[in-house]
């Protein structure tokens, strides 16, 4: 069976962008009278390209990379990680997991590099592993979106009242209704909002490291020189769930890696709007190679910064009051008598939510129209308005937007508490899948002969850190809810909201591949070559050197 298709493949210059017709053989017809060479067979469809504005320039993709996707998990849970495990322990978890986020960033550039599409994983697991994987994890993403985004406005309204004491409903209806409006337009007002925004994250967490110093080297208004004191005393580690010995202090360790990997969630977004960045061979893999600068710099430094001036047993780290209050960095300038700071960083940290929120909008609402474009959602989710976005995938989340209302009342928001826990998980579930996809896409190029020298940005120490990585996460997925099996603390919630994902993925997974009879693609059947002929065809041109100043920027090309 073939179809006769007109498709456009010219990213950067759409007036001059090719158009071929060809008979084009399905993957799923068994029945192909000759196999049709590499080069002149296209799976994908890259009409997006041509119908989705590319508004996001380098600056903008890159920016979103460095700190887009920063919010309420550094500046107001890191704290619960060193009551938790301590400074030295946080710091370990932080780290460890900072290594895991790299190498997911860098195998999510690698592939959108290649196959420069909207939906990020979504389209990479429809054609390097299983259509059914798409399916299962698509949805898994979806729904991730669907709640943190109300749960970044929740956390937003509540920053608010830090100095209001207006009804919350109000600050998630304003900020709510600001979210959709400005996703409902140019994509590039969008990146125009994030690389302010990410401006102002960046600002915040430089000065505030710089704070921590200060006052750790006595230069505070109680001129107390701290140093590595609150590392002797309570001490580095901390005796987890009151378990004594090295179990315990392991135990805080490990439990330091979710609470640092619900940190680092987002973090693999440059490739969800592929179709809408310029030159997306050169800005992904120049966004994904500054990962590791952008994680030691924000998150590494930071949890080792806050460990020196907060001890571990302060009790106002494990206060929940969802305000600056609860920041360990605040409660720092507090210890060491510094009053103006709380008001400076709840205003960064409200920016911070929407802007969180915000980026999630995007990321959702592409998957979403990934998974339509590749007939796994209701087509009508890939209708653009007149300014070139998926507006009805836009319009579902901000229908969702009103989970966010739940908070209100204390017996919803139970319920809602359940739903943020819950979606926790699914970072954990689609870090593994893009992983497992990386290593089939690997794998394939091994295959087909295909030298990495090939592709438009190939990423080092590959498939080594892949494999540890997936290492770390399955035992991760494993023994996320490892503490309700200890005597004594039996939590539903926790056992839920740990174990609930694994047979939901599972169950879509199999559902799907039941109905629709898809087949893991062989590793010689993995359609690669036919990308890198298309990136070929179509080169990107050069950035312009650096000149004057601009040489002085590190932040972006």
């Amino acid at each position: 069976m073939s179809t006769n298709k007109t498709f456009l493949v010219n990213e950067d210059a759409p007036d001059t962008v090719h158009e071929y017709n060809k008979d084009i053989k399905t993957m799923e017809d068994p029945e192909a009278e000759a196999p049709v060479k590499p080069e002149e067979e296209y799976v994908g469809d890259f009409e997006e390209v041509s119908t989705l504005k590319q508004g996001l320039h380098q600056r903008h993709i890159q920016m979103i990379a460095l700190a887009g996707t920063i919010g309420t998990g550094l500046f107001l849970s890191s704290g619960r990680a060193i009551s938790r495990s301590g400074p030295l322990g946080a710091f370990i978890g932080y780290l460890v997991m900072g290594c895991v986020a790299g190498t997911v960033t860098l195998a999510t550039g690698e592939m959108g590099a290649l196959v420069p599409l909207n939906g990020g994983i979504v389209r990479y697991a429809e054609y390097f592993v299983d259509p059914a994987l798409a399916f299962a994890n698509g949805y898994n993403v979806v729904y991730s979106y669907l709640v943190s985004i109300p749960a970044e406005i929740v956390a937003a309204a509540v920053l608010v009242q830090f100095w209001s004491d207006l009804n919350s409903a109000v600050w998630i209806t304003i900020f709510g209704l600001v979210m959709v409006c400005t996703s409902l337009v140019f994509v590039r007002l969008y990146g125009e909002l994030e690389f302010g925004f990410s401006m102002m994250k960046i600002f915040l967490i430089i000065g505030l490291n710089i704070m921590a110093l200060v006052i750790t080297c006595g230069g505070g208004p109680d001129h107390k020189t701290i140093g590595f004191e609150y590392w002797r005393n309570p001490g580095p580690f901390v005796q987890y769930l009151g378990i004594g010995g090295a179990l315990g202090r392991f135990l805080g360790v490990w439990t330091s890696l979710n609470s640092a990997l619900y940190a680092y969630s987002g973090i693999e977004v440059i490739t969800v709007a592929a179709s809408e960045t310029k030159s997306p061979r050169h800005a992904i893999p120049q966004a994904a190679k500054r990962i590791f600068v952008r994680i030691l710099v924000f998150y590494i430094i930071s949890i080792f910064m806050v460990g020196l001036v907060v001890p571990s047993n302060e009790p106002t780290l494990t206060e929940s009051t969802g305000t600056a209050s609860q920041s360990p960095f605040v409660i720092a300038a507090t210890l060491a008598g510094i009053k103006v700071v709380p008001s400076i960083i709840n205003a960064v940290i409200i920016t911070s939510a929407w802007s969180s929120g915000n980026s999630n909008m995007l990321g959702g609402s592409r998957v979403l129209y990934g998974l339509a474009m590749n007939g796994k959602a209701p087509k009508f989710f890939t209708r653009l308005n007149r300014f070139s976005v998926p507006w009805i995938a836009i319009a579902l989340y901000g229908l969702f937007m009103c989970l966010g209302y739940m908070s209100i009342s204390s017996s919803a928001n139970t319920v809602f508490d359940w739903l943020q826990d819950l979606v926790s998980i699914t970072t954990l579930t689609n870090w593994i899948t893009i992983l497992v996809t990386y290593l089939r896409f690997y794998y394939g190029c091994k295959k087909q002969g295909i030298s990495r020298k090939s592709l438009p940005w190939a990423t080092p120490l590959q498939p080594y850190i892949s494999w540890a990585s997936l290492f770390m996460l399955t035992l991760l997925l494993i023994t996320g809810g490892y503490s309700t099996f200890i005597k004594g603390n039996w939590d539903n919630e926790s056992f839920v909201s740990s174990y609930i994902n694994i047979p939901l993925f599972l169950i879509m997974y199999f559902a799907y591949k039941f109905i629709c009879k898809t087949k893991i693609v062989p590793l010689e059947d993995i359609p690669i070559q036919p990308f890198i002929d298309i990136a070929n065809r179509n080169p990107e041109p050069l950035p312009k050197p650096k000149k004057g100043l601009r040489k002085l920027n590190i932040l972006w090309d």
